[in-house]
């Protein structure tokens, strides 16, 4: 899923046009509705990851006092974004389990390992755009399919839009953030070593982070 990052991104300029507009009240009440920036609308197309200037990974607590944080060096996507309409927007990503990287072998065995992702049996994992919304002003919700180790479920991302620049070399660059947060043990990932104390070793929740800049892509 080409999720956006930052790279040098200059922000666009402060509305003078803001997306938020006052729709029809009902039964007397008073409404806001959040509509498509029109400035938005010359990004829509198929978009390419630029993995240099992005990093697709994951945080999760460790024995409750600390963060151990990795990455996925590794993974293929692609998105559509519409501008105009950000329904119809798209995104596919699919990640390489093998390939994590957290700073330390001896705890990439382990993650993964059979007791985590499994990169053996299950060497890919993959995320399919079910629905995408415009949820405010440059932040998107996007929903879709998490599948790890042949488990398939919904999850929802929080998009923040950053802004988009034509680079040294001539490319159109977009970038987002996004981020979500999952309970892996949902998808099987069923480590569970305990603490003398009674915590877990690992935390069930797993935060997944997406900062990536995109590339438009040519015929």
């Amino acid at each position: 899923m080409n999720l956006f990052g930052r790279n040098s991104f200059h922000r666009r300029a402060q509305q003078s046009a803001a997306p938020v507009a006052t729709a029809v009240p009902a039964a007397g009440a008073t409404a806001t509705a959040v509509l498509p920036d029109p400035e938005l609308a010359g990004l829509t197309g198929e978009w390419l990851i630029d993995p240099a200037h992005s990093r697709i990974g994951f945080s999760v607590r460790h024995a409750m006092v600390t963060t151990v944080r990795g990455a996925f060096t590794e993974y293929e996507s692609r998105l559509y974004f519409d501008g105009r309409e950000p329904t119809r927007s798209r995104a596919d990503i699919v990640l390489y389990t093998a390939s994590v990287d957290t700073g330390v072998e001896q705890r990439n065995a382990h993650v993964i390992g059979r007791q985590f992702l499994d990169a053996g049996a299950h060497p890919r994992m993959t995320f399919t755009s079910t629905a995408v919304r415009l949820a405010g002003q440059d932040v998107y919700r996007m929903t879709g399919d998490l599948t790890i180790k042949d488990t398939t479920r919904p999850v929802d991302l929080e998009l923040t839009y950053i802004g988009h620049v034509i680079d040294a070399f001539g490319d159109e660059r977009v970038g987002f953030d996004g981020t979500t947060t999952i309970n892996r043990s949902d998808w099987g990932l069923s480590y569970d070593a305990r603490l003398a104390q009674g915590g877990a070793m690992v935390s069930e929740k797993v935060r997944l982070q997406f900062d990536i800049a995109a590339i438009r892509a040519t015929a």
